[in-house]
């Protein structure tokens, strides 16, 4: 008996000890192995004309991870979430107005929202929570007017984080959907 509880104990350890050393975070962690996507966008690109917008087009979070810098900033502001939420609250309403009114201005812009979550709940989880949280934006302004072919989301989950401390402060950053304008439609 003495012999089979020394060799779990043994057994135990070196199980551990694996665990451990496979869960330690990589100095380069690698970019997200899978999003989740609006599939009702057009995903026709443009051909190469030139924009009735200004040429602001943003870099996405993906990009940015990939090339090792921060996301740009664009013209259009991010939109922040309770946790464990996707609905939008009256802030939220605000700010989706404001880039809303910038939309309209800019009739040729397209863009993709980004969903993102701060790292608590599973990897799935956490991807479904920033495919909702992109179509709640979307679907408001669509309610302001802007036209569905211009709009697409696409969900990031936890993958991509603004911060990366163990705070609610540092969490609240994370919980957010990012507008990147992407191209411009081809004027009629």
């Amino acid at each position: 008996m003495l012999e089979r509880t020394s060799s779990f104990l043994i057994s135990s350890s070196f199980l551990s000890l694996a665990i451990l050393t496979a869960c330690g975070s990589p100095a380069n962690p690698p970019p997200p192995k899978w999003t989740v996507e609006n599939r009702s966008a057009s995903a026709a690109q443009p051909s190469a004309q030139k924009p009735s917008a200004p040429a602001s087009s943003s870099q996405s979070s993906l990009e940015a991870l990939r090339s090792g810098q921060a996301p740009a900033a664009g013209p259009l502001k991010d939109v922040y979430f309770a946790f464990d939420s996707y609905d939008l609250s009256a802030e939220a309403r605000d700010t989706l107005k404001s880039n809303g009114e910038w939309l309209k201005v800019n009739p040729a812009a397209r863009v993709q929202i980004e969903g993102h979550c701060d790292e608590r709940g599973t990897n799935e989880y956490n991807m479904a929570l920033g495919a909702k949280r992109a179509q709640a934006a979307m679907d408001y302004l669509k309610t302001l007017g802007v036209a569905a072919n211009r709009l697409s989301t696409i969900s990031y989950g936890e993958e991509i984080p603004v911060c990366k401390e163990h705070t609610e402060e540092c969490w609240a950053k994370n919980r957010h959907d990012r507008f990147v304008v992407m191209s411009a439609k081809p004027t009629s």
